[in-house]
């Protein structure tokens, strides 16, 4: 009986198997009827029987570029892909980026910043950025583009400013024994390596991170300048004004919701409804549905997970993300996370 049972198992398993091949054949139709990109499909998560809609956009976790379930998709993908269904809804009147994360990469951080920068002048859509528990460093780099933002007097924000990660653990394989060999073709090719002792690294090599650092940095505070600046314009100068001195908190610290409105960095405290409250007056409208673009269950999906035959991994759910720095990438990642 038990062998008959386990072969029954494993019969199911190859009928499955095939199916998930067969269906490798059949196109996928859009509902989204975007040309490329992913499936997207509608979800009201807030029905006021308006024609209006505010479509709701989620930067939650560490920001980054990397393909997060094997799939080929990615944080910066999915939101340009909600962006672009949004702008050609003739509906969608208005857009709340509700934003909890610490930040993360920085070149996922500037790709959706300027997603969002395109979005509002192509479209003439606004875009209010709602923060929530923690929306530092990278976190504020995509909000500050929004015409108007709104956080709440206890949100971590701020952290403006840039790190590289690496470790040096050339003392600990003098310890042990383990003398690395290195064949170069320049003298610069091995930077950040932590094989080197420390007196072998030249002094221009520092010079040479700490410039590119310089140079992100700098970057940083112009997109934050020019951000407010755009959303001051289109405000009719409502809102709130970056302070004169608003660069001496340019230097990493984080600030409060209400620190962060005191010195103009962020327009307005209060709560994810006073957000949307301020779409539908940015927008001119009295009332609007609140949807999501999420994308549906895929059998194929289900299918192909019942083929892997991956290492099983168990996976502790903290209530966050922590990333995994990798030597020689910039971040911009809050320092609540990094330490």
């Amino acid at each position: 009986m038990i062998v008959a049972l386990l072969l029954a198992v494993l019969l199911v398993i190859s009928l499955a198997a095939n199916f998930s091949r067969i269906l490798d054949l059949i196109p996928t139709v859009e509902t989204t009827g975007r040309e490329t990109g992913r499936w997207l499909q509608e979800v009201t998560v807030e029905n006021k029987s308006s024609r209006h809609k505010i479509a709701i956009v989620d930067v939650a976790g560490i920001i980054t570029s990397h393909d997060w379930d094997g799939t080929g998709h990615n944080l910066v993908d999915l939101i340009d892909d909600q962006l672009e269904v949004a702008g050609k809804d003739r509906a969608v009147k208005a857009v709340v980026l509700k934003v909890d994360s610490p930040g993360g990469e920085v070149m996922a951080s500037d790709d959706i910043s300027r997603a969002l920068t395109d979005f509002q002048e192509k479209h003439g859509k606004p875009v209010v950025a709602a923060m929530g528990g923690l929306a530092a460093s990278g976190g504020y780099y995509v909000s500050v583009p929004c015409q108007w933002i709104v956080a709440s007097e206890f949100t971590i924000t701020g952290s403006i400013g840039v790190i590289m990660h690496s470790f040096n653990y050339r003392g600990l394989l003098d310890k042990i024994g383990l003398y690395p060999r290195v064949f170069k073709s320049g003298k610069f090719k091995d930077m950040l390596s932590g094989t080197r002792k420390l007196d072998e690294i030249p002094p221009a090599e520092q010079e040479m991170l700490q410039a590119m650092i310089d140079e992100t940095f700098a970057k940083f505070k112009k997109v934050v300048a020019e951000g407010r600046q755009r959303a001051q314009t289109k405000n009719q100068g409502q809102g709130r004004t970056l302070a004169a001195n608003w660069e001496e908190y340019a230097d990493g610290r984080v600030l409060t919701g209400k620190q962060a409105w005191e010195h103009g960095f962020v327009d307005e405290l209060g709560t994810f409804e006073t957000a949307v409250d301020r779409a539908k007056k940015l927008a001119k409208i009295p009332n609007a549905n609140l949807i999501r673009y999420e994308e549906p269950f895929d059998i194929k999906r289900f299918f192909r997970f019942l083929g892997q035959s991956e290492r099983t991994t168990l996976k502790v759910d903290l209530g966050f993300d922590i990333p995994k720095l990798e030597a020689g990438r910039l971040y911009f990642l809050s320092p609540t996370v990094i330490h």
